[in-house]
């Protein structure tokens, strides 16, 4: 089970952040300079927590991910760690801030809300059902 558990959240991370890394592009291009930094960061948080609710659902459901707390904040925790690493050794690169750079000019309020949907992508395997897992309230009404 422990390789099922580490490949769901390499797999729930690779879906995330390939959705974050796109998504972030279009903000950057598209709204920040209509809207502003904060507010566009605001403005995509709602859709990457829903990216994360459906990556969640579909990978714990595609690799039959038990429904235990233990191997689901393990798949949780293993894609939280790994978007984290790759924001501070791919993203700071790309955007040339250091480490120090990058904390000094986050923005307080949208940098909170990234680190909240962060956490919220660790505990959503948690907080969903896996689209193969059987249905419960289905199963008692047979």
């Amino acid at each position: 089970m422990t390789g099922r558990v580490v490949r769901a959240g390499l797999i729930y991370f690779a879906l995330t952040f390939g959705a974050g890394f796109a998504l972030g592009s279009l903000r950057i291009l598209l709204l920040v300079p209509r809207v502003g930094a904060r507010a566009a960061e605001l403005l995509e948080l709602p859709v990457m927590i829903g990216i994360s609710w459906l990556a969640a659902r579909w990978v714990t459901g595609r690799l039959a991910v038990p429904p235990r707390p233990a191997p689901r904040l393990a798949m949780g925790a293993i894609a939280g760690a790994l978007l984290l690493a790759a924001e501070f050794a791919l993203v700071l690169p790309l955007r040339g801030l250091t480490l120090d750079e990058y904390f000094a000019t986050r923005d307080p309020v949208a940098g909170a809300a990234y680190y909240a949907a962060v956490l919220l992508l660790v505990v959503m395997p948690l907080m969903v059902r896996g689209t193969t897992e059987p249905d419960r309230r289905s199963a008692q009404q047979r």
